[in-house]
């Protein structure tokens, strides 16, 4: 619910008299939003004369809007008997349960263009607050995945459009993501953008976004046509964008999803077209495809949560996020189920000490080196709680251009993509590259079935013998047919050898839209050869990430990650890991529980008591003894030197294995027994 005071929050317990049709039933502070009750959806809004406190409440399909579908033409499509799975689980990653329960935090920005501007009666305030409204709706659906939508900026082309916005939808999504990449994300770093447009685009487009492309600089956004009265409208459509771009498929017939809304209600949010009333819940097949995007590396930049400060419409108890004067935020009264946290104050219940956050516990704080996010795949790195804050650190992984399974591939985004990996995507399980006479061939013909993308004139470009292995992906084995969708053409060439015989090469054409991914190209970041990765269509060397001068810092005892820190290993210190310490990194926090070494050490140095004292009495008895049947001089001489030498080489020994224990060195405890027994010779 959008909500101009905290008085909307006291709205929903007096409803129950009021949803049976439409009417102006409710005063109440300025509020507009939308509330299950009794499993069906209301439209909340003020009258258009707000001055009295009036709201409307009417069911969803008493919206007026234009019926709309999204522009993304690429379905996955499975067979029944493999309902609601999902293509990269070939890929084979073991599940990460961290990476599935952590909160994500998608940092997005709204830009509304100058049509939209006068749509709204060139009012600027109610542009904002429509788009703030759109955003709040999306934070609502996304809730129930465990993602967080958090609005970080609105702008508003209140004179002049700063990049071309036309009635062709994949135009305009071309130029506001270059628009974006070049001006906005320098100026503004966040993680997604999204166009709300006053245009209506050609045929019955409605929304369109790249897939898969969350948190990229060159494509992690969309635009959304305005297409409704109520700001809920678009805020769907923006969902849905949004959808692709974490990797989720449009919920087609084939793929047997299951929706716990029925499609006379809604449905789901990633069905193709847009119906009423409207959607507000994801199904079956949008968790799986998130789950599978996640595991494969999607999505590496929200696992931190945005800065309080950059969020828009300013400071409140109950939204969710903990603020300047705040000690904990568990949202608004109705919704908290956090046992440590007083919802109304937004302050700490009794002895807590936090609330919130995965280095969190029964209301107190976990012990430093504690796991709290396991990586999520081969060029992923762990994260552990430091003992001074209730939040997992910031995501980190490893620095592009490291390499990743087994040399195989090298690690770009913090994604490990290798051709063998796409083809499983394109063709399923059994599924290989396909030798490099292949790409040779078929790459240097530059049409739609061979190339190396498009040129600045928009024709399809031959690739350079170099560059082959970075044009259109060309396999052998798996399936008859690309698993990847109705839409899929297989490209099949037979290559004549010298020594006789052909060799195989499978291709596939999907026909996106001229700006959309063509999922039959070889992904960005995949290995083209030793130390080469593909890189805008070429075949670069990975030098030009510095990783392998990055890793030189880090003494052999650690790697480099993405913020060109040292990662090091378990018993070594960053940030160089020169100095024994307990791993990790300045960003991740340390990997040993320090409190293992303290016990240890508390351990040995109470042994070291008990020793000490038990040798003092052993000295002073045999004293006694001596002073009645042998020289006093020579036993006293004799035991002072064979008790100092015993409790020397204990403290040494003492030493030696604390230094062990910092170090992981075994051969340290070796070396110095050798040393003390040469000394006693």
């Amino acid at each position: 619910m959008s909500n101009q005071s905290n008085g909307c929050s006291n709205i929903i317990g007096h409803l129950q008299e009021c949803f049976h049709k439409p009417a102006p039933c409710l005063t109440f502070p300025l509020c507009r939003g939308f509330i299950t009750l009794e499993g069906k959806s209301y439209v909340l809004e003020p009258s258009a004369d707000h001055s009295d406190g009036t709201h409307w409440i009417y069911t969803a399909e008493h919206l007026n809007f234009a019926p709309g579908t999204c522009g993304h033409e690429f379905n996955i499509s499975y067979p029944i008997e493999h309902a609601d799975s999902s293509p990269f689980k070939a890929f084979g990653t073991r599940h990460k349960r961290h990476v599935q329960t952590t909160t994500k935090y998608v940092e997005l920005i709204i830009v509304a263009d100058n049509r939209e501007f006068q749509k709204q009666g060139k009012d600027m305030e109610k542009v904002k607050q429509r788009l703030a409204e759109i955003a709040n709706y999306v934070d609502k659906f996304y809730r129930a995945l465990n993602i967080r939508v958090a609005l970080v900026g609105l702008e508003v082309w209140s004179d002049v459009d700063k990049c071309p916005i036309t009635q062709d939808p994949f135009t305009t999504l071309h130029e506001f993501l270059d628009w974006r990449k070049v001006k906005l994300l320098p100026q503004k770093p966040h993680d997604n953008a999204q166009l709300i447009s006053g245009v209506y685009f050609q045929g019955t487009t409605i929304g369109m976004a790249p897939i898969m492309s969350m948190c990229t600089a060159e494509q992690s956004g969309g635009i959304v046509m305005d297409h409704s009265d109520n700001p809920l409208g678009a805020a769907v459509t923006l969902a849905h964008e949004l959808g692709h771009n974490f990797g989720m498929n449009h919920d087609t017939p084939e793929r047997g999803c299951g929706c716990r809304v029925t499609v006379d209600r809604g449905g789901c949010i990633m069905t193709p077209s847009t119906g009423y009333p409207f959607p507000t819940v994801f199904s079956s097949c949008s968790k799986k495809d998130l789950t599978a995007s996640f595991e494969k590396g999607v999505g590496m930049c929200l696992f931190n949560m945005p800065e309080v400060k950059v969020l828009y419409g300013g400071q409140k108890c109950g939204n969710g996020y903990v603020e300047e004067g705040e000690e904990c935020d568990c949202g608004e009264l109705e919704e908290c189920v956090n046992p440590c946290c007083n919802a109304t104050t937004c302050t700490l219940k009794g002895d807590a000490v936090c609330a919130h956050g995965q280095c969190c516990q029964d209301c107190q704080l976990k012990p430093a080196g504690t796991p709290c996010r396991e990586s999520s795949n081969s060029c992923d790195l762990p994260e552990f709680c430091t003992g001074g804050s209730p939040h997992c650190p910031s995501n980190v992984y490893l620095h592009d251009g490291h390499a990743c399974q087994n040399v195989d591939g090298y690690c770009y985004n913090g994604i490990c993509q290798t051709h063998e990996q796409q083809c499983i995507t394109l063709w399923g399980q059994g599924a290989k590259a396909a030798p490099g006479i292949c790409f040779q061939r078929v790459n240097s013909a530059g049409d739609p079935y061979g190339n190396c993308g498009k040129d600045s004139k928009g024709s399809f470009a031959k690739c350079e013998a170099r560059d082959a292995k970075c044009g259109k992906i060309q396999c052998q084995g798996g399936a008859n047919r690309p698993v990847i969708g109705t839409n899929a053409v297989s490209i099949e060439t037979n290559i004549p050898m010298q020594e006789g015989g052909r060799i195989l090469c499978r291709g596939t054409h999907v026909y996106l839209g001229d700006d959309m991914p063509d999922p039959g190209l070889v992904l960005t970041g995949t290995k083209c050869g030793d130390g080469l990765m593909c890189l805008n269509r070429r075949c670069q060397n990975i030098s030009v990430f510095g990783v392998h001068e990055c890793s030189a810092k880090c003494s052999s005892q650690g790697v480099c990650n993405n913020n060109k820190n040292c990662h090091c290993e378990a018993h070594w210190a960053p940030p160089f890991c020169d100095k024994a310490g307990f791993g990790g990194s300045v960003d991740s926090g340390p990997i040993r529980l320090a409190s293992n070494l303290n016990l240890t050490v508390g351990i040995l140095v109470a042994l070291l008591t008990v020793l000490g004292a038990a040798l003092i009495i052993c000295i002073k008895r045999k004293t006694v003894l001596g002073l009645l049947f042998i020289s006093k001089k020579n036993l006293i001489e004799k035991h002072r030197c064979f008790f100092f030498n015993i409790i020397i080489a204990i403290i040494i020994l003492t030493f030696n294995f604390i230094m062990m224990q910092l170090t992981g060195n075994i051969s340290i405890i070796g070396h110095t027994v050798k040393k003390i027994a040469e000394y006693n010779k």
